[in-house]
């Protein structure tokens, strides 16, 4: 029997339940759901999450679609899932956990004695150092973004090559190759050994249904490349970037971007410009790299020095 919180399965077997992560302030406990697919045969464990940002649901769609579709009669191995992270920050639809204003993607591995996001991190880190591979599924928050897949653990990890062949299987056709920020479970859960990738599922506010089952089939090519699953993975050449430039507005106003998602970038051409509303231009801005229109914001309206935009930049593909 496999068991993650009040979850138990038996070879063959799915079952749901709840894994505890502390108490709310009227003192009633506070549970995330999780779910565990245990397989007729022995093999692997693979660990998934969804929703660590709390306004990021792509990770949860893929959820929510892909375990009605597991048969554990013809599965080997194991799944654990957890499908909501930041359980505060989802029911305030905010991105950080407001019990403690935290990023709840910045707290692993945790602490089971910590603040409200170091005790979730503690609880969720645990489930996935059992596992031999991770997915920790994210989304641009609410910008617009490629569909891509993150390897955070630096080049010079020893696991880079396994996370990095694990964000290939994934194919989301792009792949962001560059060391993260301290606190990542794609960080943490390297240095226990544990393959780790991140991928960033578009971005959205609510569900995007194609970057939902990008994320469906991505999880399922895993499941076949490291034999859960009968049949054969072929990924195709993926866009690698190991650099990432962020551009914020020179001045306020209003934003009409010249490059489209996903579109090549040379160094020196527009990448967007700004007016006043009445349609003067007051700023111009440029790309410092060769690169990769990666992300963008959403609304146009902008103040002096605010994000605007990001370019991959790198470039190699594998």
């Amino acid at each position: 029997m496999i068991s993650l919180g009040t979850a138990s399965a038996v070879p063959g077997e799915i079952d749901t339940g709840r894994l505890p992560v502390g108490e709310a302030r009227d003192g009633s406990e506070v549970a995330v759901p999780v779910a565990v697919v245990n397989g007729a045969d022995d093999g692997k464990t693979l660990y998934v999450q969804a929703v660590s940002d709390g306004d990021e649901l792509n990770g949860l769609g893929v959820v929510r679609q892909l375990v009605p579709q597991l048969d554990p009669s013809s599965l080997a191995g194991s799944i654990l899932i957890v499908g909501i992270v930041n359980i505060y920050g989802f029911q305030t639809a905010e991105h950080r956990n407001p019990i403690d204003d935290t990023k709840l993607n910045r707290a692993y591995p945790g602490n089971a004695d910590g603040t409200a996001s170091e005790r979730i991190a503690a609880a969720t880190f645990e489930a996935a150092r059992r596992a031999d591979l991770v997915l920790d599924l994210h989304q641009g928050s609410t910008s617009c973004m490629i569909d891509e897949t993150r390897v955070r653990c630096g080049s010079r990890h020893r696991l880079h090559r396994e996370c990095l062949e694990l964000a290939k299987v994934f194919d989301c056709g792009y792949v962001l190759d560059q060391k993260g920020p301290d606190g990542q479970l794609a960080r943490a859960a390297p240095d226990e050994g544990v393959p780790t990738i991140d991928p960033e599922l578009g971005g959205a506010i609510g569900w995007d249904d194609e970057s939902i089952r990008k994320g469906v089939e991505g999880v399922f090519n895993v499941l076949r490349h490291y034999g859960f699953l009968d049949g054969e993975v072929e990924p195709a050449e993926q866009t690698l970037a190991s650099g990432f430039d962020q551009y914020g507005s020179p001045a306020g106003g209003l934003v009409s971007f010249r490059k489209e998602l996903a579109e090549p970038v040379s160094r020196g051409e527009t990448l967007f410009e700004v007016t006043d509303p009445f349609g003067d231009v007051s700023a111009t801005v440029t790309a410092d790299s060769d690169g990769l229109f990666w992300r963008h914001r959403r609304l146009p309206q902008v103040a002096a020095g605010e994000y605007v935009c990001s370019v991959g930049t790198n470039l190699d593909t594998y």
